[in-house]
């Protein structure tokens, strides 16, 4: 079996007298989405914030492709090829949905801009920004200013935009949170064309999805993992059934 993309090892932050992630340990291996899933407060945010180096672990270590990343700050694991689209949208809503792509791939690309200049202008930048518009719907959108998209087409600008980065792993915190029936399918569709391509971490609220999507999924109640293996695996799982799943099992 190959090495994980990513290993969390006895991972744990507090705040205050609180514990919110409690020794967590688990991987990620190549091509896999991993889902994370949990009542609300069980420290799934808090998890992937560490991941991604919004935080920093009071303890534990974060293995990112064989290295310890545990100390690097968040944009220096950008740059390792750590992408995370967020709980809620962080888009340039003056900008075109093509010129928010192609300022992620400047950034990737580690070139110097004016902030307020055509980004989108340069084909080196365009192209691949367009071809992660593709991948994640949104092509035909490419010249609407991105304020002008609905809350599901934002969600999957921040996927695009994740993706124009060019990521060795994928952070994807409930980027089906506030969509409806419809676009929450669009970014289940455009999450299954990436599966294989990119290993993910998917944080969800979503049952449906996750289960239609994961290889793997770890439960997350009050900071620890209680369960972690095959959907059908952890919807049988009679701990996981009273703790969380319930009757959405």
């Amino acid at each position: 079996m190959a090495d994980p993309v990513l290993r969390i090892e006895g991972l744990t932050k507090n705040f205050g007298g609180l514990r919110v992630t409690d020794d967590v340990t688990l991987d990620v291996r190549p091509g896999e989405l991993h889902a994370v899933i949990g009542p609300n407060g069980a420290g799934k945010t808090t998890l992937i914030n560490q991941i991604s180096g919004l935080l920093s672990p009071d303890a534990g270590r974060i293995m990112f492709g064989g290295e310890d990343v545990t100390a690097l700050p968040i944009n220096k694991r950008a740059e390792c090829g750590l992408a995370r689209s967020f709980q809620i949208t962080s888009i340039l809503p003056g900008f075109s949905v093509l010129e928010n792509a192609a300022r992620a791939e400047q950034a990737q690309q580690g070139c110097s801009y004016s902030f307020f200049g055509g980004a989108a202008d340069e084909e080196a930048l365009n192209m691949p920004a367009y071809a992660a518009l593709m991948q994640a719907g949104l092509a035909e959108r490419a010249a609407v200013p991105a304020g002008e998209l609905s809350h599901g087409e934002k969600r999957a600008l921040e996927l695009a935009i994740a993706l124009a980065m060019e990521p060795k792993l994928l952070l994807l915190d409930e980027p089906m949170a506030g969509t409806g029936r419809e676009e929450g399918e669009r970014i289940v569709a455009a999450l299954r064309s990436l599966k294989g391509r990119f290993p993910m971490v998917l944080v969800e609220h979503d049952m449906h999805a996750v289960f239609a999507l994961a290889d793997r999924i770890s439960v997350l109640v009050e900071g620890r993992i209680i369960a972690t293996g095959t959907p059908d695996a952890v919807r049988s799982d009679a701990a996981v059934r009273a703790a969380y799943l319930g009757d959405a099992a």
